[in-house]
């Protein structure tokens, strides 16, 4: 016996398969219906729901306003089938000046402020749409895009809107998907107008063409890009990047030299009593030693005041330091990955997006030409019609008044078609008076001559191109540069050359010996004046390495890895302890041991060299590390290890290996390189080298013996060309083959 229908089936399925089919789905979903805009008109589902239904309750920017909880309910009722809070909350930020460089929303009462504060809640607050977006609706009406039914069937929605600007560079957008994510920046609208009218002109114009027309995003919090024009021209030909953006700020002069920090612009997204919060409390823990205070005197404009610590420290390097510690600096990561007009994924070029929307304002400008056209031509059609009534007047009037079917006959005698007999019956007696044939034939007329316009312009690329080209400038008009709105706020400047803080006027100088032990453990003790028997370690533990600086120098360490590593003599532990592990101030693999230990000077020369007998000088400067994990100086083969690093003090180098073999050459035999393997010093076969020293020949070379000190004058047989092999060192040499003890 079969099964009715309305019983349910059961199927046998793996977990992994069913578990792979509903996440894709619902990854889908997340990607096309909520997280991702679409390049055409820049919107989201949400986003393009609430604005047609605010047009539907026919908020445009001449009606009064009305409550967003109003919206709200018609929004999540008949459009979005979500929670009110989303699109409560997209309704805020579309009216945030400060977070939408165009807003799309004109809010009446409180919508948040620039400081991080919520907006109130939907009950109290009221909102209509701006110019900006009945632009972007422009042509709703003029079936200029497709409509699909709502989730419940019972109302139509647009797929996506006109669009009669940019609004995805325009306003940008941010959304995380499944899998994928994209952030894209505002943009200056008359800028992106011009880049569109340049490529309409131009279609083969590259993105670096484009980038001399749109240099760089346009914030709505202002600040100043000091991005390279490289690095936004990769970022725009890719998709992909990272904008450097930092807050603006004055220097105000104060009496008897006095001076304070004035913040009047800060970057994109950064809520302003969150960021005052932060840098309170960096200068509360002591990290800030530049500044003594910061306060906060907005009103509707941003004034924010910080007092440096003395009037002798410079401005630009109190402000560097702030831009590296706080987010006074951020970086904007650029991903423009859209949904193409295929729903399709995709991240995409600069050109790429304005492509896709001249492409879209074609395909709109073509069904609104349509539109029009049949519009006009049954206007033309009933226009006829009326013109035959009027010429015959007594009789229509006759038929329609005897006939009980009269739109057959009217049809068949006058020979006119149903659309003509049917506007016939149904005009009124009163407009029979204005029935007059000249006012019917003026408007035939010019109806005539707009169709003929149409079809040209539905025939010929060129002249729509120039059409949208004129809609570009009518937005220009509206928006661009002479308007409050569209004044560039985003300052754009070089890429800042680094400023050196000097680390003396963040810390105190004081004089300190830093120890480093054989198992790898660090500390500085006070002064210089302690001997080395004085130091104590952990039992089983030893001295490798002592140096006497002071808190505010940076210290080098050389590394077995080939590697310099920086650290500031400030950060070392003090007290009575035995320190801490190196390893916890730089990023020091387990098998590569420290070598060597040094306070920078700025321009002194270093020998860097192998086990192999490999190297080169390089100068201290660039063996600088910024982060943790250091800075490659000597690259390494196979097995081969770092092994010394002598500042370069004489003019001549002795090198003697493993297998017992010295050479002595000139030290301007040695290239001067700022990484690399550097050049053979001394030629071995099975061996490696056991010591180098820098000396002055004229001084001849010292070692140890069993007598003290020995200084060899006469150096004629070891003397010779770098890469040599050498020969058997003087008597009396050390056996362990060492220039020292």
């Amino acid at each position: 016996m079969a099964k009715a229908e309305s019983e349910p089936q059961i199927f046998d399925a793996k977990l992994a398969d069913a578990l792979s089919e509903r996440y894709l789905a619902y990854a889908m979903s997340t990607i096309v219906s909520r997280s991702l805009p679409d390049v055409r008109d820049g919107l989201k589902p949400v986003h393009r729901r609430l604005l047609f239904a605010m047009r539907e309750l026919g908020l445009n920017p001449a009606s009064g306003f009305k409550k967003c909880a109003r919206v709200v309910g018609d929004v999540i009722g008949k459009y979005h089938p979500h929670g009110d809070v989303a699109v409560y909350d997209t309704m805020v930020r579309l009216a945030q000046d400060f977070a939408v460089r165009y807003p799309l929303v004109e809010g009446q009462g409180n919508f948040g402020n620039v400081d991080g504060d919520r907006a109130a809640a939907m009950r109290y607050t009221e909102a209509r749409l701006t110019a900006a977006a009945t632009a972007l609706m422009d042509g709703l009406d003029d079936d200029a895009v497709d409509f699909r039914p709502t989730y419940s069937g019972d109302e139509d929605e647009p797929v996506v809107m006109p669009a009669a600007f940019p609004n995805l560079l325009a306003n940008g957008t941010s959304g995380i998907a499944v899998g994928m994510a994209t952030n894209i920046p505002p943009h200056n609208l008359e800028e992106l107008c011009n880049g569109l009218q340049h490529l309409i002109k131009h279609p083969e114009a590259e993105v670096k063409d484009l980038v001399e027309i749109i240099p760089a995003p346009d914030f709505p919090t202002g600040g100043v890009i000091i991005e390279s024009k490289a690095n936004l021209l990769k970022a725009y030909e890719t998709g992909r990047g990272s904008i450097r953006l930092r807050a603006k700020w004055e220097k105000e002069e104060l009496s008897h030299g006095q001076y304070q920090i004035i913040v009047t612009e800060i970057p994109y997204q950064v809520p302003k009593s969150d960021l005052i919060a932060k840098i309170a409390k960096l200068l509360l823990d002591k990290k800030l030693p530049l500044i003594t205070d910061i306060r906060d005197e907005s009103d509707e404009n941003v004034r924010i005041v910080i007092e440096p610590k003395s009037r002798s420290v410079e401005a630009e390097q109190l402000m560097e330091h702030l831009f590296r510690q706080t987010e006074l600096q951020i970086n904007f990561s650029l991903n423009m990955n859209v949904l193409d007009a295929n729903g399709v994924p995709k991240v995409m070029s600069l050109k790429e997006v304005l492509v896709a929307f001249l492409e879209h304002r074609q395909d709109v400008l073509i069904r609104r030409s349509n539109f029009r056209k049949d519009k006009i031509e049954h206007r033309m059609e009933v226009l006829d019609g009326f013109l035959v009534a009027y010429l015959n007047l007594d009789r229509v009037i006759e038929i329609i008044r005897n006939e009980d079917e009269p739109k057959p006959i009217l049809m068949a005698e006058f020979k006119i078609s149903e659309v003509q007999a049917e506007a016939i019956l149904n005009m009124r007696l009163r407009s029979l008076r204005k029935l007059e044939e000249t006012q019917i034939k003026t408007e035939h007329d010019k109806l005539a001559e707009e169709l003929q316009g149409l079809k040209e312009l539905l025939a010929d690329e060129k002249l729509r191109w120039k059409a949208i080209s004129a809609e570009l400038t009518e937005i220009k008009q509206k928006f661009g540069s002479k308007t409050v709105v569209g004044k560039r706020r985003s300052e754009i400047a070089e890429a800042p050359t680094t400023v050196i803080v000097p680390i003396d006027v963040m810390v105190e100088k004081e004089p300190i010996t830093i120890l480093l032990s054989e198992k790898g453990w660090i500390r500085a003790i006070k002064g210089h004046d302690a001997a080395q028997e004085d130091y104590k370690f952990k039992d089983g533990d030893s001295l490798r390495l002592d140096l006497k600086a002071y808190t505010t120098d940076r210290i080098l360490f050389f590394a077995e890895n080939g590697r310099f590593y920086t650290v500031t003599g400030d950060k070392f532990p003090r007290g009575r302890g035995f320190g801490e592990p190196v390893r916890l101030f730089m990023d020091l693999p387990e098998d590569a041991d420290i070598l060597q230990m040094m306070v920078y000077v700025p321009g002194q020369k270093l020998l860097v060299a192998s086990a192999a007998g490999r190297g080169f000088i390089v100068n201290e400067d660039e063996a600088v590390a910024q982060t943790r994990t250091g800075k490659i100086i000597l690259n390494l083969a196979d097995k081969d290890v770092g092994r010394f690093c002598l500042p370069v003090v004489g003019d001549t180098v002795a090198i003697i290996g493993q297998n017992r073999r010295m050479l002595m050459f000139k030290i301007s035999e040695i290239p001067e390189m700022a990484r690399g393997r550097g050049v053979i010093l001394q030629r071995y076969q099975g061996s490696k080298t056991s010591d180098i020293k820098i000396f002055n020949e004229a001084d001849g070379l010292a070692y140890p013996s069993s007598g003290g000190t020995r200084v060899e004058r006469n150096l004629i047989g070891w003397l010779g060309r770098r890469a040599a092999v050498g020969k058997l060192p003087p008597v009396g040499f050390p056996r362990t083959n060492k220039f020292s003890k």
